[in-house]
């Protein structure tokens, strides 16, 4: 049964790290339309203040440049407590892992330690992003919550999947020590509107691929599968583990799984390319199979997507066009 406690809306504070990140900027906005005053925290290493532009002149929103890895700074917009704190920073594009490792590892642990105890200070809700990476490659299809995963620990994708489950471990720490308020959100593959074209990741570089005309380049035979999740369903699902007081993890995604060969087909479909499709050689620890379990969110937060693959691969197309 679902447990809704309460609502963070109007006259509570809440800091959002990552605010403008792609999944970030658009919880920023959801949160601001509930009432909330709200300060985003981002070092704009992948975020971008484009994001957060269509916010200026808004009284109850506030943009810190600042690492979350370091000390917070001494600034007006951080001094006052904050109800809810949300950790949403950190690079989570494949590009990324090898580009910045140690950063990441940073901002899954060092920044996570710092956000936990000004979260016992606030006595604020602590809510962390965690991802599906945190199941590996897995051998158990769909993925439960109860599932430990098959994470590679020294492999190349490990600075993300294994900073994610130090986090969770974190987070856990603090509650069982502390009692402190914290909800745990695995997030799966999301899309939609302010991706980075180059972000790394398949859908942008699959539409970047099909709008400029150039082959999709599509890892192995493409049979591998993941379960697409647009983001406005990805927010709804966050917003509601906030509300809820459950501690989770819980899974937020789709079931709508599809092979990377079915993605690439659509996308060039509905962008209407000419663009032929190319297989490559596949990554290292790519995983084989990705689709949440979804008995939990259903249960707990009265939480299911609602937007179907093909309309958000539309919008997100439309979107990209639009910027090229």
């Amino acid at each position: 049964m679902a447990n809704v406690r309460r609502g963070y809306g109007a006259g509570q504070r809440i800091m959002v790290t990552g605010g403008a990140g792609f999944v970030g900027s658009h919880l920023v906005d959801v949160l601001l339309a509930r009432g909330s005053t709200v300060v985003a925290v981002d070092n704009l290493v992948t975020g971008s203040k484009e994001n957060l532009a269509h916010l200026a002149g808004e009284r109850r929103f506030a943009l810190v440049e600042a690492d979350v890895s370091q000390p917070l700074p001494a600034v007006p917009e951080l001094e006052a407590r904050f109800d809810a704190i949300m950790h949403f920073a950190s690079p989570a594009s494949p590009v990324d892992f090898t580009r910045i490792p140690i950063e990441i590892l940073r901002v899954g642990s060092v920044a996570t330690l710092q956000l936990l105890e000004r979260a016992v200070r606030d006595q604020a809700r602590f809510v962390l992003a965690s991802t599906s990476e945190t199941y590996g490659d897995p051998l158990v299809h769909p993925q439960p919550e109860t599932y430990w995963g098959n994470v590679n620990p020294i492999g190349i994708r490990s600075c993300y999947d294994e900073a994610k489950r130090f986090a969770e471990a974190a987070t856990m720490a603090y509650v069982r020590a502390h009692g402190l308020d914290c909800g745990i959100v695995r997030i799966f593959n999301t899309y939609g509107e302010r991706m980075r074209p180059d972000d790394g990741r398949v859908i942008p570089t699959f539409i970047a691929q099909a709008l400029r005309g150039d082959p999709l380049t599509v890892h192995g035979t493409g049979e591998q599968t993941r379960s697409i999740c647009y983001v406005s369903d990805l927010v709804r699902g966050i917003v509601a583990l906030l509300d809820s007081g459950e501690l989770g993890p819980i899974n937020c995604g789709t079931e709508q799984e599809m092979t990377m060969r079915e993605l690439a087909e659509t996308i060039v479909r509905l962008a209407g390319s000419t663009s032929e499709i190319r297989y490559v050689d596949r990554p290292a620890d790519d995983p084989e199979r990705r689709r949440p379990d979804l008995t939990r969110a259903s249960t707990l937060l009265a939480y299911w997507p609602r937007v179907a693959a093909e309309a958000g691969l539309r919008h997100t197309i439309e979107h990209f066009a639009g910027g090229a």
